[in-house]
Parts: C-alpha cells; structure tokens; sequence
C-alpha cells in the first residue's frame, strides 16, 4: 500500500509540473513570426545619360543625406552650352545693331517733324505749295512707320534671347543631374554599377536604407487578426544567443486585407495550411544588432478586442 501512494504521489507531481511548465510556455508563446527587412529602401539612379566617371560606392558604406557619390560625363553638355552661348553673342550683336538702326530712325523723324513745321508756318504765310508740305508730312510718317518695324524685328530678338537663355538653363540643369546626390542618410545594401560603365536615367547604381529603423514582417494567425490594430504597440524579440532573446518595442505599420497560407520557411508542414495575415511592424535599431533577415517575433501587449 506505501509503494503504491508513493507512486502515486510521484505521478501527481509530475502531472502538475507538466501542467504549470505548460501554462508557463503558453504564456510566452508568441503571437506571430517573421523576419527583419530595411523599413523604407531607396534605389538610386542616374538623372543623365553618359559614361560614368566617378562612382564612389561600396556595399555597407554609410552615406550622408544630398552627398555627392558620382559623376556622369558632361562632356556633351559642355559643348552643347557653348554653342548656345555662342549664339546668343551672334543674337546680342544683331540686337545691337537694331538699337543703333532705331536711333538714326529716330534722329531722322525728328528733323523731319522740324522741316513739317517749318512747311507748315511757310504754307499758312503761302510761301509754300501743298505738294511740298505732303512731301514732308510723307516723310514723317515714313519714319514712324521704319521705328515701329525696327522695333518689332527688336522684340522678336528679345524673345529669341529668352529663348536661348531657357536653353542654356536646361543644359546646367542637365549637367547639375549629372552629379549623382545621395538622397537619404543610410546604408548602401547592394551596388550594381562600376566606375566606366554606361549610366541611363532609370538604370540602378545602388540601394540604400536607413538601418537605423528596420520592418519585421511577420504573419499572425486569423484567430488574433482582432487583436491588433495598426499604430498599436506590440513587444518584439529577437535571439540574442541560444537560450535568450532581447526585447525591443515595436508599432504595428500595416496589417494585410487578404490571408495567405504560412510561408514554408518559418513553419511546420502541418501549420502551413493555415491561413495567416502579413503585418509589418516599425523597429528602433539604433545600435545596430539587428540584421536583415534575421528572424523575429512579436507578442501583443494589450490585447484589443471589437
């Protein structure tokens, strides 16, 4: 009779170490699973067509917002600026040229306004015919005439001048693209071009992401898509070593509309016909221990309900 109260004893306590050891572990299960990603990546590309001459960029190189990394050939913009710029001297010239015509035109009227007014005081006194006093009042209205159309062949160079002065504006612009600007501080993740290649506007230099801020994309069962909202602020873990992790806050940035089936890297054959929803959640890495790729996961801290 002892041995078997013994053993029953014995059983019991096993049975209710098992049980609490069981409700401990769910208690730390997580809610869903993923991996790290860059939260927001950029891919460069070169603004201009042309060689590329330098092209300063290594993969994990850390990069300042607006620096200068490259430079495309300008060689072809250079010459098509001073071309317009030559023409724009041929274009001065002729307007020069048009002022100084407009200035004799001008002189002329006014000697001949005097001599209309002289005529004038000559045909009232009858010292003068009235072919005479048309003659001259021709001649006034000749030289008005010869201003107005000097005058317009000047505006026309004017707006011809605008022209070219647009024109050598879009060529700096052009060769103020050619420098390729770092557009966020951050890390260069790939590099796909090398110094001497081709460079077209739209081709990829490289991909840059600030590490500082990462993504977990995890997937949450369908069973706790009502407990998590988007802003909400989450607990999110990673390994530290083989027995720890090390926790970090993290906020909910976008939750799926539509289920997918288990991606088969991160579980078993059976749970990989259930049917999950993506989310990604916002995570400080200031210090840099985490790694794109690595894998993570997250445990709501306030469970929300409809």
């Amino acid at each position: 009779m002892k041995v078997i109260k013994r053993n029953s004893l014995l059983i019991l306590t096993i049975l209710a170490t098992a049980f609490f050891s069981s409700c401990t572990n769910q208690g730390t299960l997580a809610d869903g699973y993923g991996n790290f990603d860059a939260h927001a990546e950029v891919i460069v590309s070169s603004q201009t067509m042309g060689e590329l001459l330098r092209f300063k960029v290594e993969e994990g190189m850390l990069l300042k917002a607006r620096q200068v990394v490259g430079l495309v050939d300008t060689t072809q913009l250079y010459l098509k600026k001073k071309v317009l710029q030559n023409q724009k001297k041929v274009v001065a010239s002729r307007s020069a040229n048009i002022n100084a015509s407009i200035a004799v035109q001008q002189q002329q009227l006014k000697i001949n306004e005097i001599n209309l007014r002289r005529i004038q005081n000559l045909y009232r006194g009858k010292a003068a015919t009235q072919k005479q006093l048309d003659d001259v009042n021709g001649l006034v209205e000749l030289n008005k005439k010869q201003i107005m159309a000097t005058q317009t062949q000047k505006d026309n160079i004017v707006t011809e001048l605008e022209s070219i002065d647009a024109q050598i504006a879009q060529v700096n612009e052009s060769i103020r693209q050619s420098l390729v600007t770092n557009p966020v501080q951050g890390t260069v993740l790939v590099k796909y071009a090398e110094k001497g290649e081709l460079a077209t506007p739209g081709k990829p230099l490289y991909k840059i992401a600030n590490l500082k801020t990462l993504e977990l994309n995890a997937f949450v069962s369908g069973s706790q898509l009502s407990h998590i909202k988007i802003g909400q602020k989450v607990k999110v873990y990673y390994d530290e070593n083989k027995k720890t992790d090390t926790e970090v806050d993290g906020t909910i940035l976008w939750i799926s509309s539509q289920a997918e089936f288990t991606p088969k890297t991160i579980q078993t054959k059976q749970e990989r016909v259930d049917l999950v929803y993506a989310v990604k959640i916002k995570v400080s890495n200031t210090d840099g221990a985490i790694k794109i790729g690595m894998p993570g996961e997250f445990r709501i801290v306030s469970p929300q309900s409809n």
